[in-house]
């Protein structure tokens, strides 16, 4: 049996900023952009991975008004949300979406568990971070 990813939710609280971080400051592709009742089904992905849709989800997509509300308020204090992205080369990438005003939370650094990683926040405050293995390091897969 064979699984792969195909989906992975980020919830968002705003859907058009969340669009333009991904796809105009990360360089994603828009892969979906369609109605779906009071909200849209958005994603968007890597071009090196054309089978992985992220999407970009408000809390109230899928979930109760309670379940909405909660999730909002982590939200708001950047408790949800977590992306890692492979990069070639780190420190271009943290030039990149720094130059283009991205908010950083962590500069380019290496790791114990060999990669050198940084991370941003997008607009809705989920973590994003962007590592590149260090060669010759002793990783785990």
């Amino acid at each position: 049996m064979k699984l792969t990813v195909s989906h992975t939710f980020v919830i968002v609280d705003d859907q058009d900023k969340a669009l333009s971080f991904y796809r105009d400051m990360l360089g994603l592709q828009l892969r979906i952009d369609a109605p779906l009742g009071a909200v849209r089904w958005l994603t968007v992905g890597p071009e090196s991975q054309p089978e992985l849709e992220i999407g970009l989800v408000p809390p109230e997509m899928g979930h109760s008004p309670e379940d909405a509300r909660a999730l909002s308020e982590l939200l708001a204090k950047g408790a949800l949300g977590n992306l890692i992205f492979r990069t070639d080369d780190c420190d271009a990438t943290f030039e990149r979406i720094q130059a283009a005003g991205a908010e950083v939370l962590q500069e380019p650094i290496d790791q114990p568990y060999g990669v050198r990683d940084c991370a941003f926040r997008d607009p809705a405050g989920n973590h994003i971070r962007f590592a590149q293995s260090l060669t010759g390091a002793a990783t785990k897969t």
